[in-house]
């Protein structure tokens, strides 16, 4: 029989801003390279100008406005004080789920970007070598705390 489906919630909100900002920082640097390339080929073939930049631009601006917040919605979690779910992807969705009695180590973690937007990532490592990195970005810091202070009651229970 199999189990109960378990309901996902949607990352936070700050998130995505956390996403589009990152995706901007990304395509600055390309669209600077484009500039860059652009200024060469109107110099040495009199190219007309915004021909290399021009498509950097409005693919970058795609991406920011409409890609990034697919990406967000793709992403959820739950956790049901036995297990972490983690969802996440379009095209191939990954479930990972996290039973409780396997955490190793757990680090809540804020960057810059982060802290302004208002939320934390949650890393669960687990026993073994492949996979044993579990991480959870986008979730409030008091809500990553929380889940990481029952993680490590629960463990603390638990008998060698």
């Amino acid at each position: 029989m199999a189990p109960d489906p378990v309901s996902l919630q949607p990352l936070e909100r700050g998130y995505l801003r956390v996403l589009r900002i990152r995706s901007a920082l990304g395509w600055l640097v390309l669209a600077a390279m484009a500039a860059v390339a652009d200024a060469g080929l109107q110099w040495r073939m009199e190219f007309p100008p915004g021909v290399v930049a021009g498509p950097v631009l409005m693919f970058g601006l795609i991406s920011i406005f409409y890609l990034v917040p697919g990406r967000w919605r793709r992403w959820g979690y739950a956790f049901t004080g036995r297990e972490l779910h983690v969802a996440s992807g379009w095209l191939v969705r990954v479930h990972t789920i996290v039973p409780v009695s396997r955490v190793q180590h757990i680090d809540v973690s804020q960057g810059p970007i982060e802290r302004g937007a208002g939320v934390a990532t949650l890393s669960l490592h687990t026993a073994g070598t492949e996979n044993s990195l579990v991480v959870l970005p986008g979730i409030s810091r008091e809500r990553a705390e929380s889940i990481r202070d029952a993680i490590r009651a629960r463990i603390s229970d638990t008998p060698w």
